[in-house]
C-alpha cells in the first residue's frame, strides 16, 4: 500500500476502537503494515495531535485534529442538511439549477446542488464538492460580500482569472459592485464565468447574523433577455429567507468556512 494509505488505514482502525484504544501490536495486526512503518507513522501521527498515546495504558486514541475535522465536516453537512428543503422547494418553484455554496479559503465550495428539471436547459458545470471562483460567480460575491473589509480585500489582492468576455477585470469594479450586493441582497453573475448562464445567488444568514452560506439559481440568459431578472430574484430571496428564518432558530448552527490561505481539506 502507498503511504497515505497506511497513514489512513492506522487511523481508521484506531478511531474504531475509540472507546478502549490500540496497543501498537494491535494496530500492527488489524492493519498489516509494517511493524517499522507502523511505529514512525504513529510518531508522526501523535506529533501532529491526531493520535494519542496514552502510557499507562501503552494504547493509541484519536486524539484533537481528528475531533476538530469531524466537526467542520459535520457543520457543512448539517447546514446541507438544514437548507436542501428550501433548495427543494425553489427547484419546485423555478425550474432551474439550484446550489448552496460556502466559503472555502479563497474559493467557494458547493454543498448542494438539484439539476435543472427543464429538458433543453443547459447542464451547469457544477457538482457537490466541486470548487468555484469567488469574484465571477453569484455565490460567490454574496460570500466576498459578507466579508470584513481587510479579509475581502486581501482575497481580491490575488489574481482574477478572466472566463469570459463578461468577467469583472479589476478589482474596484468588484467591490463597487459588492456595495451594491450588500445594499440589495442579492447577486448576479451576468455569463460572467459560463457563457449563456446568468446566476443569482442570495445569503443564508445564521442566528449570530452572519452569513453562513448562500443559495442560487443559474438558467439560460436567454430568460433574463427575454423576462428580466425579477421573478427569479424574488424566489432565490424567499428561498434563502426561508432558510435563514429556520437557521436562526438553531443556535448550534455555526459559520460553515475556512480562513483565506487554510488549504481545503
Amino acid at each position: 500500500m502507498s503511504s497515505v494509505a497506511n497513514v489512513f488505514g492506522i487511523l481508521e482502525a484506531v478511531i474504531a476502537h475509540q472507546a478502549r484504544g490500540l496497543a501498537y501490536s494491535e494496530v500492527v495486526a488489524k492493519t498489516r503494515v509494517p511493524k517499522a512503518t507502523t511505529h514512525r507513522l504513529l510518531k508522526s501521527l501523535v506529533r501532529l495531535r491526531y493520535l494519542r498515546f496514552d502510557p499507562e495504558s501503552s494504547r493509541y486514541f484519536g486524539d484533537l485534529k481528528i475531533a476538530e475535522l469531524g466537526s467542520a465536516v459535520i457543520s457543512a453537512f448539517d447546514l446541507a442538511q438544514h437548507v436542501h428543503p428550501h433548495l427543494v422547494a425553489l427547484h419546485a418553484r423555478t425550474g432551474h439549477a439550484c446550489h448552496l455554496g460556502i466559503l472555502d479559503g479563497a474559493a467557494g465550495v458547493y454543498l448542494d446542488k438539484i439539476e435543472s428539471a427543464k429538458p433543453f436547459e443547459i447542464k451547469l458545470y457544477s457538482a457537490v464538492g466541486k470548487r468555484f471562483p469567488l469574484h465571477c460567480t453569484a455565490l460567490g460575491k454574496v460570500l466576498l460580500a459578507a466579508l470584513p473589509v481587510t479579509e475581502m480585500r486581501l482575497l481580491l489582492g490575488r489574481k482574477m482569472q478572466l472566463f469570459t468576455p463578461s468577467t469583472v477585470k479589476t478589482r474596484q469594479r468588484l467591490e463597487q459592485e459588492l456595495e451594491i450586493v450588500r445594499a440589495s441582497g442579492f447577486a448576479v453573475d451576468r455569463e460572467e464565468i459560463t457563457r449563456g448562464i446568468v446566476c443569482v445567488a442570495a445569503p443564508v444568514v445564521g442566528s449570530s447574523g452572519a452569513v453562513l452560506g448562500a443559495i442560487s439559481l443559474g438558467f439560460p440568459a436567454s430568460i433574463a433577455r427575454d423576462a428580466g431578472l425579477t421573478k427569479e430574484i424574488r424566489a432565490v430571496r424567499d428561498a434563502a429567507k426561508a432558510a435563514s428564518d429556520l437557521l436562526r432558530g438553531s443556535s448550534q448552527t455555526r459559520p460553515v468556512r475556512r480562513v483565506a490561505g487554510q488549504r481545503q481539506r
